[in-house]
């Protein structure tokens, strides 16, 4: 799915969204949920420079939609200041369509789950925490359709500038 941006002013390089996938530290997935509704949830995920990968239970709302409809979105906040006396946010945020597929090999799901590990706890080896749910735990790989990546415009005026908002 590709859209152009109606504030193009604001559109975010593509090495900036992804410097967003690489450094976020959980998403919005947005599913097509039961009875059409759209269903989101926030999961941890680590992107790989080509997939996103999210880790789940075997069953659920989520599960049960993705295997319905493989379509889903993501959305990572990378900033959102709220700036009350303006009445705004000066916000960046990388929005990704793609398709999910689920990971059935054993050892993908161990390599997955080892750059979990690494992303969200760098410092301890995951592989006990790993034998212990690798043979209960879901993967789902996202294909990447397409990355877009935004901010509001005063941070984009900013950086025009060379003014740090980070």
């Amino acid at each position: 799915m590709t859209r152009a941006m109606r504030r193009f002013k604001q559109q975010l390089s593509a090495e900036d969204a992804e410097r967003i996938l690489i450094t976020g530290k959980y998403c919005v997935m947005a599913v097509s949920g039961d009875d059409d509704y759209p269903y989101t949830v926030p999961v941890n995920y680590v992107y790989d420079g080509t997939s996103i990968y999210i880790h789940s239970a075997a069953q659920g709302h989520k599960i049960d939609a993705l295997k319905r409809n493989s379509k889903c979105s993501l959305c990572i906040v990378d900033k959102d200041y709220v700036i009350p006396e303006e009445f705004t946010s000066y916000f960046r945020s990388v929005v990704v369509f793609g398709k999910a597929n689920f990971v059935e090999s054993m050892e993908d799901k161990v390599n997955v789950l080892r750059l979990l590990g690494n992303k969200y706890s760098p410092s301890i080896d995951p592989d006990a925490e790993i034998s212990r749910f690798i043979k209960t735990v879901c993967i789902v790989r996202i294909d990447i359709d397409s990355i877009t990546g935004k901010e509001a415009i005063e941070l984009t005026k900013a950086r025009n500038r060379n003014k740090d908002y980070s």
